[in-house]
């Protein structure tokens, strides 16, 4: 094992004599195989206490810039606030820049005066526009680290991106509509906050092509540029709902979703299968209740966590593990909701 400790300070923390140190680490043999793997534990021992002494007393300061209803928004603040302990003996705290929605130049301002005043990271999300990449050079070339969440800017300075892989997300969402309808006629319905969200954008791409590979004459309805907002989404699936009279079934890439299921109550009209995004309180509240069907999600904190920890990384604070790997997506149902969540009883 590659190391930069001497042979004294392992065989100090291993409990061992220096010569058997110097066997097993220069492989010279005669050594029980249990006191290799008890030189191995030290020195993985010594780089976590090194990494430790790195960040103790350490304050990084980062700014949270989103797009995004305050339904999630809500959500993010909760889960950094929640994993803050997690992130110790480094201490993090954070500058909040939350719109619901805002036009690209705003965005852009506010992420050029994180730029001139500096931070030690961005986490973002927001719509992939070039507008937005170049502020995102600006932040890179000052020295700022910028990692993407949720959404991702691919062709962007972005330093990471930490979130789902959000076209596998939509095939899953397509498979599970799909052996929910089997057989039974009509359209679905799918609603996206904004276009240019590139992560919506890629649920989209995997949603449609999975589901042409299972059913391609089952048609397709667009929502889009709701920005996730009640109001506006509750008007434009009122329209989708009132110009197709075929809608049984509802896919929700960018939220909305009790909106969207009071514009169905309003019309009298049934919804035999609901997919959504995020076990935020809405869809938690709406999945106990069975108006939801599937919720596929993400553990938002362990993201979170992830992506302070990139910016400590690029910090040298902590060791490189590796290429971020995209997060775990669950299929949360009314049975297995998290242990603090109990399910409605079934009404039939």
């Amino acid at each position: 094992m590659r190391h930069p400790y001497p042979i004294r300070e392992i065989a100090r923390q291993a409990g061992l004599s220096t010569a058997t140190v110097d066997r097993v680490l220069n492989d010279r043999g005669n050594v029980r195989e249990s006191t290799v793997r008890e030189v191995h534990e030290a020195i993985k021992d010594l780089d976590r206490q090194q990494t430790q002494v790195r960040i103790a007393g350490r304050t990084f300061m980062i700014d949270i810039v989103m797009q995004t209803p305050e339904r999630f928004s809500t959500a993010v603040r909760e889960a950094l606030e929640a994993e803050l302990p997690s992130l110790h003996p480094a201490v993090v705290r954070s500058r909040f820049h939350f719109r619901e929605t805002c036009p690209s130049e705003e965005l852009v301002g506010t992420l050029d005066k994180i730029a001139k005043r500096g931070t030690q990271g961005v986490i973002l999300k927001a719509p992939d526009l070039p507008e937005i990449g170049a502020a995102v050079g600006r932040l890179t070339a000052a020295g700022i680290p910028v990692v993407t969440l949720v959404t991702d800017l691919p062709h962007s300075a972005r330093l990471a991106y930490v979130g789902i892989d959000n076209r596998a997300a939509g095939a899953t969402a397509a498979y599970l509509l799909q052996q929910w309808l089997g057989d039974r006629p009509g359209s679905v319905l799918t609603t996206m906050s904004r276009g240019s969200f590139r992560g919506e954008e890629e649920r989209e791409m995997g949603f449609r092509s999975a589901m042409r590979l299972a059913d391609s004459r089952r048609p397709l309805v667009e929502v889009t540029d709701s920005d996730g907002l009640d109001a506006t989404q509750h008007e434009l699936v009122l329209q989708a709902l009132r110009s197709d009279e075929d809608i049984v079934a509802v896919y929700s890439m960018g939220g909305g979703n009790l909106a969207t299921l009071d514009a169905f109550r309003a019309l009298n009209r049934p919804c035999a299968v609901f997919v959504a995004h995020d076990l935020d309180h809405d869809n938690t509240r709406l999945l106990r209740e069975r108006r939801l069907s599937a919720v596929l999600h993400h553990d938002l904190r362990q993201d979170v966590r992830r992506a302070c920890q990139t910016v400590m990384r690029a910090h040298k604070a902590l060791p490189d593990d590796g290429p971020t790997l995209p997060s775990a997506i669950q299929v949360v149902t009314p049975f297995n909701l998290p242990p603090d969540v109990s399910p409605a009883p079934y009404t039939g």
